[in-house]
């Protein structure tokens, strides 16, 4: 193994120094208003209501229910049972988000793709947005209606399923 020459050793250090003291500006904002530019403004709210400023804040559960966005446990577990013959393409639970693939209902002949919202953590119709389409647009206001009501039904026998428990 071939030792290092001091000549190289002196210059990494020498370089390494000079970069450490780049904290300068950068089109005229400092090191510190580059990093709280890029900082999540509820990660700084939240820090500086608690005065701190650690990886378990995010955990602490105070979050500012203008900022938060809480989804109905019962409406997101239905969607996902009602529309299973549809496959998952994206979902997202924390702004309640769910976009499902074309799939074919059974026994039915027409593919459908559909997107759920899921905004409000109560349990009610206003809670729950449907967008569903077929390969030729947007489906009829029965037929949409229709699945909406299968969501919420489902959602309220999941409820009753877990308050018998």
């Amino acid at each position: 193994m071939r030792k290092a020459m001091p000549g190289r050793i002196v210059a990494a250090a020498a370089l390494l120094a000079g970069l450490s003291g780049c904290g300068g500006t950068l089109f005229g904002q400092s090191a510190e208003e580059r990093i709280a530019n890029q900082e999540n403004p509820r990660t700084i709210a939240r820090a500086e209501r608690a005065g701190r400023s650690t990886v378990f804040d995010l955990f602490a559960g105070d979050d500012d229910p203008n900022v938060t966005l809480e989804v109905n446990r019962y409406l997101w577990a239905a969607s996902l049972d009602v529309l299973s013959f549809m496959p998952v393409t994206n979902a997202d639970p924390f702004s309640g988000v769910i976009q499902f693939g074309y799939g074919t209902p059974p026994g039915g002949g027409r593919a459908y793709q559909a997107t759920v919202l899921v905004q409000d953590p109560a349990l009610d119709a206003r809670s729950l947005n449907l967008s569903l389409r077929t390969r030729g647009g947007a489906v009829d206001r029965e037929t949409q209606r229709a699945v909406e009501d299968a969501i919420l039904t489902r959602a309220r026998q999941l409820r009753i399923r877990d308050a018998n428990l």
